[in-house]
């Protein structure tokens, strides 16, 4: 039997919980994690750390899409990063036996409702509000931090399915 194929989440309607300002955030977050589940189902753990002419391997962008939703989310809260997402940065895109196409694909997954929880919660009122980015505490808006989130997400994304595709031709 066919699987039925659900319209885009954005055309899926208003997200339960989550501040009208904030929807599309939300949509696009769950439209990757929906993409990158398929993409990643059966996923063969011998490319996991491969690389497509020298460009990021899908180990990476495994890591990297989960580490900069946590980042971001967390100067949006107006928070400083902490040791332990500092370690998690620097392992970024390290190949690594322990790691498991589903162990960072249920990562992913995890800081997605963790994105989802935090924008519910949000006030549309502080989006606007200044925070600091990084050490040298760049200048952004709690909105503007969600959406590069969401763009960061989506850009990552486009590049984990041409290279996982890519990959997979090669078997």
């Amino acid at each position: 039997m066919d699987k039925v194929k659900l319209p885009e989440v954005w055309l899926r309607g208003p997200l339960k919980d989550i501040p009208a300002l904030l929807q599309p955030v939300a949509h696009a977050l769950l439209q990757a994690r929906e993409e990158l589940n398929e993409l990643m189902a059966g996923f063969p753990e011998s490319l996991l750390w491969n690389k497509v002419a020298g460009m990021a391997s899908p180990g990476f962008h495994l890591q990297h899409l989960t580490g900069v939703l946590d980042r971001l989310f967390t100067y949006a809260k107006g928070n400083a990063l902490g040791t332990e997402q500092l370690a998690y940065l620097a392992a970024e895109g390290k190949p690594n036996d322990n790691l498991y196409t589903a162990t960072l694909v249920e990562r992913f997954n995890l800081q997605v409702d963790a994105a989802l929880r935090q924008l519910a919660e949000t006030d549309e009122l502080v989006l606007t509000e200044i925070r600091g980015v990084g050490r040298s505490q760049i200048p952004s808006t709690v909105i503007g931090l969600y959406v590069h989130a969401a763009e960061h997400t989506m850009r990552h994304l486009g590049q984990l399915l041409v290279t996982v595709r890519v990959l997979k031709q090669s078997l």
